[in-house]
Formats: C-alpha cells, sequence, structure tokens
C-alpha cells in the first residue's frame, strides 16, 4: 500500500483553505526559535542562577494559560484571521522589547506576553484544523501542523549562530520574521475557517469526565516538553558548547520532531494512539540514556538528541489527537482551548522541576529529568489501557499504511506486555 494516497476533494479542499494558515505559522515559529534561543544564551551570559532561568520559561508557560483562555474568547467576538493578527503583532512589539534591555524582570515579563500569545496562536490554529479534520485523518493533519511547528522553530534555533545575544540584531531580525507571519494568513483568498458563533462551552471537569486519557496525557506531556525545551540551551551551554553549537543541539530536537511527526501520528490514525504514546515514550527514554555516554559536543550526541526529539515530539498531537476522538463537533474550539491550557500548565511546571535535576545532579540531571518524566507518561497510558481496553487495530494488515505497519511490531510487543500484566494481577 502506498505511504500517501491521493487527494480526495475534501483533502483538496482542506489543504487550499490551510495553507495560509500553515505558511504563516511558518514564520512564527521560526522567529519563536530565533528569539527564545538568543534570550536562553543571553540568560546564560550573564550568569543567572539556574532557577532564575528556568523562570523564564516558567513565565513563558504562565502566559500560555492566560493565552489560551483569552482566546477563546476572542475567537467567538472577532474569528481566527483577526485573532491571530493581534497575538502576531504583540508578540513582535514583545521580542524588540526583550532585545532593548538586559534587565531579567522584563525579560520575564517579555516571556510572559510571547507565551500568551504563542498560545493564542496555537488555539486559533488548532480550533482552525480540529474544525475540518475527520477522526480518520486527524492524526496525519495534525501531524503536519505538530512537523511544521517544531520543525521550523528548529530551523530558526540554527539560525542563532548568526546572531551576538548580547545584541539587538538578532532580535529585531525575529520581529521583523513575525510581522511577516500575518501577510499569508491575511491574505490567502481560499482560507477557511470554522464558524466562531458555533464555539460552545466545555469545562474542565467535563473533559475530564469525558476523555480523562487525553486531559492527563497532555499535561504530563506538556510538564516533559516543559522541561526538555525550557532547559535545553541552559544544558548545552554549561557543556560547553559556542552559541553556535547550542543552536545545532536545540534545532536537532525540532527537527527530529519534525521528521518523526507524520510516521507516529499516522500510526496512531490506525493503531491505538495511546499504545503509540508508550512507545513514543520509551523511544525518547532509551535515547535521552544514550547521552550517558557520548560527549555533549560530539555529533553522535546530535544524532541522538535528533531521535529523542523525534520521538517525543509527536506526544502532543497524538494526545490531542485522542482527545478530540472522542469530542462532539461543537466542543471542537473549547477543547482546542482547554488542550492548550493543559499542556501550558504542564510546561509551566516542566522546567523548574528540570532545574531542580539539574541542581541535584549536575549536567546530568537534564537529562535524568526527560527519562523520569516520559517514564511518568508511560506509567499513566499504561494505567488508562489496562483500565480501558480497546483493539490495537480496527483495519486488517492489507488495509493499514506503511507507517502503521512499521509501529506494528513495537505496539503489538507493547500491547502484549500490557495486557499479561493485567491477566497476572
Amino acid at each position: 500500500m502506498p505511504l500517501f494516497k491521493p487527494l480526495t476533494p475534501l483533502r483538496r479542499s482542506i489543504m487550499l483553505s490551510t495553507w495560509g494558515l500553515f505558511a504563516g505559522l511558518s514564520f512564527v515559529m521560526l522567529s519563536g526559535g530565533i528569539f527564545s534561543t538568543l534570550l536562553g544564551v543571553r540568560a546564560e551570559l550573564e550568569e543567572l542562577p539556574t532557577i532564575l532561568s528556568g523562570s523564564l520559561g516558567t513565565s513563558y508557560y504562565a502566559g500560555f494559560l492566560l493565552g489560551s483562555w483569552y482566546t477563546l474568547r476572542a475567537l467567538s467576538q472577532v474569528g481566527h484571521i483577526r485573532a491571530y493578527a493581534a497575538l502576531a503583532a504583540l508578540t513582535a512589539s514583545a521580542v524588540i522589547v526583550a532585545g532593548l534591555t538586559d534587565q531579567p524582570v522584563v525579560w520575564i515579563a517579555m516571556r510572559l506576553i510571547t507565551g500568551f500569545c504563542f498560545a493564542g496562536i496555537y488555539v486559533v490554529a488548532e480550533s482552525w484544523l480540529h474544525g475540518l479534520a475527520s477522526n480518520t485523518f486527524r492524526g496525519r493533519l495534525l501531524a503536519v501542523y505538530s512537523g511544521l511547528v517544531v520543525g521550523l522553530y528548529g530551523i530558526g534555533q540554527l539560525l542563532v549562530f548568526s546572531f551576538d545575544a548580547r545584541s539587538i540584531t538578532g532580535f529585531a531580525i525575529s520581529a521583523v520574521v513575525m510581522s511577516l507571519a500575518v501577510i499569508p494568513v491575511a491574505m490567502s483568498e481560499q482560507a477557511t475557517t470554522p464558524q466562531a458563533e458555533t464555539v460552545s462551552p466545555m469545562s474542565m471537569k467535563e473533559l475530564a469526565r469525558t476523555v480523562p486519557t487525553g486531559m492527563g496525557t497532555m499535561v504530563l506531556v506538556g510538564l516533559a516538553h516543559g522541561g526538555m525545551l525550557g532547559l535545553a540551551a541552559i544544558y548545552a551551554t554549561r557543556e560547553g558548547l559556542s552559541i553556535g553549537r547550542v543552536g545545532v543541539f536545540l534545532a536537532a530536537i525540532q527537527i527530529g520532531g519534525m521528521v518523526m511527526s507524520w510516521p507516529i501520528s499516522a500510526a496512531s490514525d490506525q493503531i491505538d494512539r495511546r499504545v503509540i504514546g508508550v512507545v513514543a515514550c520509551l523511544g525518547t527514554m532509551g535515547s535521552a540514556a544514550l547521552l550517558f555516554s557520548q560527549p555533549v559536543t560530539s555529533w553522535t550526541t546530535m544524532a541522538i538528541v535528533l531521535v529523542m526529539g523525534g520521538f517525543s515530539a509527536p506526544l502532543y498531537a497524538v494526545a490531542g489527537s485522542y482527545t478530540n476522538d472522542w469530542i462532539s463537533e461543537e466542543h471542537l474550539n473549547a477543547v482546542a482551548s482547554k488542550l492548550v491550557t493543559l499542556y501550558g500548565f504542564g510546561a509551566m511546571i516542566g522546567p523548574i522541576v528540570a532545574a531542580l535535576f539539574m541542581d541535584a545532579f549536575g549536567s546530568d540531571g537534564f537529562v535524568w529529568s526527560i527519562i523520569v518524566l516520559h517514564g511518568v507518561i508511560v506509567l499513566f497510558l499504561v494505567y488508562r489501557i489496562r483500565a480501558w481496553h480497546a483493539p490495537l487495530m480496527t483495519k486488517s494488515w492489507t488495509e493499514v499504511s506503511v507507517p502503521a505497519r512499521a509501529f506494528f511490531i513495537p505496539a503489538t510487543i507493547v500491547s502484549v506486555g500490557i495486557r499479561r500484566r493485567r491477566n497476572n494481577d
């Protein structure tokens, strides 16, 4: 069976209605990759305490919580495109302000604002996409989105080696790129967004009752990603990497996610998404453990980090897809906001947790935090699989895609192991 099927009229329509969004997001993530890495490196060059450096990540995700809540209201008032444009403009302003000062308090405030704006942009994008997708290809559509987000963010991080972190130049370029993100979304004639007036509220309590697995997984994925991405620049800098190599290190995490997002998310459309989540976490943990045996300066380490990011990054799309599989259409926008909020809540705590690991174990604490936090996701998913059993696959071997076949053997091993453990209990 071919990996890519011919486009159906529906999928061709979705492609036309979303190309402007994806093009705009490309600029958003390029800008975000440049800015966050520059600020992280600059904070380390200023020799900020680890907890204070970690607070930059925490303030970003605190902004996430506020942005995900507010944007849902904005969507019902002004619509997707106008909300997106306003958030991109505010982000560009915050980036410039951060580059004009060396005051940590101002940096923390600007990171909170950029977190607010990025969360809002994610809510706009995900409510847009979930409103167009069906369960049969939701994972693959979100894989394009997830791969674009993490991949372009990583490319932005690669560009950091061209700038002096203490200079305004890199921050100014990041702001210019962010400004360009408005153009394709605002000017696309084919852009078709979900109707804002169809938004129906859904409380966290109701979401927890409807999809406890998706809700819990999203919080834990945020925790793991917040720790990994929030402290990666500090870890790489303390290990002696130059600014350029720090950018390569961070980009490897993101580009790995771009490469692996499609096969993992596509497999999750045809194999129990929870089992795919377990396999991806185990892959992340195994890759991270290999870092103990390699010097950070080696290119082998960069390859390991690429694989590690490749397994970890798609967890967001897998958790989001699983959640939306169980949500009715009128609640999709509300749930998009809730998922970003849940992810942001976990990611807000993640940098502090990783910082505590680094304070306790030195630089190796960063690696231990990745292993432990992804291990927690494994334990939760195994608990949920045992609590509610579902078929591993809903199609026969001849009907599934190549990605599903590639993950069939590890998914089967995990599924059989969980089932055998349940029977023994």
